[in-house]
């Protein structure tokens, strides 16, 4: 695959798995109601929105910003964790797997944006190294 078709791959996935993750992280950010009840029906302080939803979004800048390799790993770490947590919380909190399974898509679409990460890299290397 050439590095152009990559590219497409990787911002459309990663675009959409970032979007999806900004448009839970402002409410809890901001501590909409809607977004504290889900943390009440979780069992978590209300307090835990707004710092959820600042992590959050620095997962968000640290993907979009070019360079820093390692921070950009470990905001793929944290969001793998965050999704993993929410499946666990939901189950844990009697939700069935059927209410937790919408989270699966943000599984899918930041295993895809990771992969195709590395990829980008992988074929900037090669480019290089033809140059």
């Amino acid at each position: 695959m050439n590095a152009k078709k990559i590219n497409i791959i990787y911002w459309v996935v990663t675009g959409l798995f970032l979007v999806l993750i900004t448009l839970g992280a402002i409410p809890d950010l901001l501590s909409v109601p809607e977004a504290l009840a889900v943390f009440k029906h979780l069992g978590y302080p209300a307090y835990l929105s707004p710092f959820m939803g600042a992590a959050k979004l620095l997962g968000v800048i640290a993907i979009l910003v070019p360079g820093y390799p390692r921070v950009k790993e470990w905001a793929y770490a944290g969001f793998v964790f965050d999704l993993t947590g929410a499946i666990y919380s939901g189950l844990s909190s009697g939700d069935s797997l059927l209410q937790v399974s919408p989270i699966f898509i943000g599984y899918i679409l930041i295993a895809f944006s990771y992969i195709y990460h590395h990829k980008r890299i992988r074929a900037q290397k090669a480019k290089l190294s033809v140059v």
